[in-house]
Formats: C-alpha cells, structure tokens, sequence
C-alpha cells in the first residue's frame, strides 16, 4: 500500500503553475485550486449489460462531488463480458481484465495525484480490479456498483443468464425444442444490469459491502431503478467526507474487515470466484489471508439465503427481503462478524446496522431465520489431497450425491470437453478432468459455465463429476472442483491424470484424490514435459509470465 505522503495535490502552489495551466484548460478556475481532486474511474461500456447503465451513474456522481466543494475528474477503465466471452478463447481475457482495470485506477489516480476516488463497476472483473487499485493506492475511496439486472420471465419462471446456458444443454439432450431454446434466450436478459443470481457480480458487491467499501444495502440495488442512482448520489457525498476526515483504504479494509466478507459470501451461497478475488485484495492492502481461511469460517457460518444458482430467487427478490444488511445483523447478533470493524461513513459496522432487525421478515422465503437455516454450514469447501496440494475449491450445497469416485474422463481444453457432453459421449459415474486452463495453462483460468451448464441440462448434475485448473461462473452449480493448483502447466498432479484412472471428489471430507500409487505418480512426473506457451506475445503472454498460482488469488505482482 500506499504510505499516503502527499499532503497537498497537484493544483497547489505557485511553483507547480504549469500544471495549474493544464487544468484551467479542463475548466478549472482561481477558486478550484484549493479543491480535492476526486477520480470517477468510470467503467461505462455498451459491451455488457453489467456496464451499460454506469454513465447516468458516474454523471450523479461527479454532480453530488462538485456540489460538495471538490473537483471530479472522470476518467475510463475497461470491461469485458464474461457472459459473452463465455465458452470462447476470449474467456481467456477475462482474468486479465481485473488486473488492467486494477492497473489502470491506480496509474491513473498515482500519476494526477487524486486525493480521493469514486469507482464505478459492474461486471464480474469490475469490482475486485477496483477494489485492488483502492488498495494499493491508499486514498479516501468508495465503490459503486452498477446494480443487478432484474429477471426475465417466461412461462411464470424467473430467468437469468444460467438459464440460457443450461438451455443450450437441454436442447442438445433433446429435452427442449429449438423454439423453447430460442424463447429461453430472448427472456433471459430483459435490460441493464449484472447478471441476475447470486453469480459472481452480486458475489463481489455484497463482500465489498460487508468489507465496508460501498453503502449499506448499495450492492443489491437493481440497475434501472431510482434507489441506485440516488445511493451513487449518496456515496459521493460520503467520499468527500472520507476525504476531509482521511479515512483511508487501510483503516478499512483489515483482517476483520476480510473475515465479515468470507462469512458475508458463506451465509448468501456466493461465487467460488469470491476466493480467488478475496484472496488478491488481501494482498494488495497487506493483510494476512489464506485460502484455509475460507474453510474455517465455512465451517461456522451457515447459508441463510435460498438463491440462484442453486436455490430459487434472484438477487432483486433478495434485496427486497433485507438485503446484505440483514445478513450482517444476524451474523453480528450470533458473533459471526466483527462489529467494531470501521466502514466507509467513519461508524463501525455495529453502528450501521444498528436499525436493522435481528431476524428477517417472516412474510419471505429468500432469507431464511437463524433456526432454520438452508445449510448448517458454509458451502464453499477447499478440498485437498493429491490432486490438489495447494487447494481447490467446490460449492459444496445445492447437490444430492456429495462424494464421486469414478473413471477420468481427459480433456486439454473447455471446448473439447464441451463438444463431448453435447454430443451425448459423457455418462453418470464419469469424473470429467478439463487441465491446462488455469492461470499459467490457459493462460487466464477460463470460467467453465458452458460444460457445467451442458452437464445440468442433460440431466447429469448429480451423477458426474468435473475437476478443472481453470474457473467456474459464479453461475455454476454441481459436482464441480475449482482452481485446483497446482496447475497442469506448473506440472501439478492434475497434468499427470491418465483417461480412465479412477478419481475421488468427497465434499463432505474435502478430498479430491487420483487413486493411483504414489510410485506411479512419481513416474508419471518424471516422464511429464512442460509444454510450450499458447502464446508468445501481446498481453496473455506477458500474463502467463507474471501470474501466481490459484491457491494465492492469481495475482501479478
């Protein structure tokens, strides 16, 4: 982090008059010079419906920072949809957008010497490549998010993303038409916002708001409704007082902050994604957390909310039910959370919630009482065993059979293994292994939504097993094992799995073990050859050069 030094920012002093000359070019006048230099890092983009919206919002934002007696300054960061991407090499870019919007916030915000900043995401990549750059910078900031989409509707059945995906497998088993596959893809996204579960998006903006970087009920918020562009207004004006009170990223975002977050995502059943993304904001504000950390809280935060992808509501019934908030007021009642945690308004996370009551409404079903739980426990497992040395991580609820051993099934790629379930080639008992697609491998740790989704619409969710390097959507649900790291290209245990060798996933014991002896194994490694890169330049190349494994959130640097 940041030791935040600067004391004055650059529109200061006489001595700096050419830079001062620079700006009046950009409209500021004698009396702006005094004023902090807010940063709206915008990530506004008509290539998703996440980020479509965000323009009206960074617009209130930088009205509310003027009105307050500072100077915004708005610049672009990037995006790209996962949604579309998805199943495609363009996957791959995925990962790699969260560090480029990281690096360029902090470029940026460094090189004009903001004194403060305001970022507004919303797809997936949005929230954690934000929330880095705050943390690295170590200046008063606040995050904005975009907002959930609302559901679509079709046939009395609320539709996500998810829906068209496992569509496409349904059609493939021959369970739907190709009309209803095309009705099911024309409801699925009515408008603007994140995609609609508790996917990856919501995920991160539900952590940010327990990590108390973004305004209390803020991240469930839909994307076309008042209530969010009202709450961007609101942030700004919490920013400025950030500012003038030097509340900074550090004070903020500490080790009690980061467990608020874990047992947060425990109790809504968020992304898997939440532990790599977690995982690389702790190291970049300098605070101690493992990715064992995540099975230790798992184990005594239960699941409180009944949400897609594995339940039935969507995030917009979920916000109307109390929201994060509510969430955070029964785990703070049960000692679940640290309420002496500092947020954003300069109170505790005590004090912000201090209106909210201990149970939920009794007139809903998406929050359940502390009495009766969804689950006892948290539903993100880390597993180890031979097969994953360093961790890998499964949604462990939602699932009927906890435990597969069965045959491998090898792939070397996502769309190999896609082309096999479609083509009906995958039966139950298999355990699917899909490798060289994680950081290094891919490189870029692709999401495998489309072969989960497939696996879900053939009927086969319960009955096979998948095991890969590389990432599930927060959208994923099943016999599913993650970010197993090592990974094949680094030479873990993963790239020596023979077609056919019997493979174990037990959830209830957290092991995903390759039943082959330990001297075959070694065997195996001995003869094992790295391959070459996939890529020699541009930027996955440089990726594949920097990237950490997996286990430590995939970081850079």
């Amino acid at each position: 982090m940041s030791d935040n030094r600067r004391s004055k920012t650059i529109t200061q002093g006489v001595q700096r008059s050419p830079n001062r000359a620079m700006l009046r070019a950009v409209g500021f006048s004698d009396d702006d010079f005094v004023k902090p230099i807010i940063g709206v890092a915008n990530g506004y983009s008509t290539i998703t419906p996440c980020n479509i919206g965000l323009q009206e919002l960074a617009e209130r934002a930088i009205a509310a920072l003027r009105k307050a007696g500072t100077m915004p300054q708005v610049f672009g960061t990037i995006t790209v949809s996962d949604g579309i991407s998805m199943g495609t090499e363009g996957m791959k870019f995925s990962l790699v957008s969260r560090e480029v919007i990281a690096d360029s916030i902090e470029t940026v915000c460094s090189a004009q010497c903001m004194d403060g900043v305001l970022a507004i995401g919303g797809c997936d990549k949005n929230m954690p490549g934000a929330m880095i750059a705050i943390a690295r910078l170590n200046i008063p900031a606040i995050f904005v998010y975009g907002g959930t989409i609302k559901p679509g509707h079709l046939h009395g059945q609320d539709l996500t993303i998810v829906s068209s995906f496992e569509a496409v497998g349904q059609y493939s088993a021959k369970k739907i038409s190709e009309a209803e596959l095309m009705d099911v893809e024309r409801h699925a996204c009515p408008g603007a916002g994140s995609c609609g579960g508790m996917y990856t998006a919501n995920t991160m903006s539900s952590a940010f708001e327990a990590l108390g970087m973004s305004l209390l009920h803020s991240s469930t918020m839909a994307a076309e409704d008042n209530e969010k562009a009202d709450s961007t207004t609101q942030s700004a004006e919490i920013l400025v007082n950030a500012v003038r009170k030097q509340i900074l990223p550090s004070q903020i975002l500490t080790r009690k902050a980061f467990e608020n977050a874990i047992s947060v995502v425990m109790a809504i059943g968020g992304s898997t994604n939440a532990v790599l993304h977690l995982l690389a904001i702790a190291h970049a504000a300098n605070v101690p957390l493992t990715i064992d950390d995540f099975e230790t809280i798992r184990r005594r935060v239960p699941v409180l909310c009944d949400l897609k992808p594995s339940g039935k509501h969507v995030t917009t019934e979920f916000h109307e039910a109390g929201g994060v908030p509510q969430i955070m007021k029964m785990l703070l009642v049960h000692k679940l959370i640290h309420g002496d945690a500092l947020t954003i308004t300069g109170q505790t996370v005590e004090q912000v919630l201090a209106n909210i009551p201990a149970e939920p409404q009794s007139n809903q079903d998406v929050i359940q009482p502390w009495s009766k739980p969804v689950y006892a426990q948290g539903h993100l497992a880390i597993l180890r065993g031979n097969l994953a040395t360093e961790g890998a991580v499964a949604k462990i609820t939602g699932i009927k059979k906890k435990s597969i051993t069965g045959p491998a099934r090898v792939f070397e790629s996502e769309e190999k293994c896609l082309d096999a379930i479609l083509a009906g080639k995958t039966k139950a008992g298999d355990v699917i292994v899909i490798r060289y697609e994680g950081p290094k491998g891919g490189p870029g740790m692709r999401e495998m939504l489309a072969p989960t989704s497939a696996i879900i619409g053939a009927g086969l969710g319960d009955s096979v097993g998948l095991i890969t390097d590389g990432r599930f959507s927060g959208g994923t649900y099943g016999l599913v094992v993650g970010h197993v790291a090592p990974e094949a290209f680094v030479g873990g245990t993963i790239a020596l799995v023979h077609e056919g060798d019997s493979i174990t996933i037990d959830a209830e014991e957290r092991l995903l073990q390759l039943n082959v002896s330990d001297e075959e194994i070694s065997k195996r490694r001995a003869a094992w050859k790295q391959p070459q890169p996939k890529y020699a330049r541009g930027i996955l190349a440089k990726y594949a050069k920097l990237v950490s494994s997996s286990s430590v959130g995939a970081v850079t640097d």
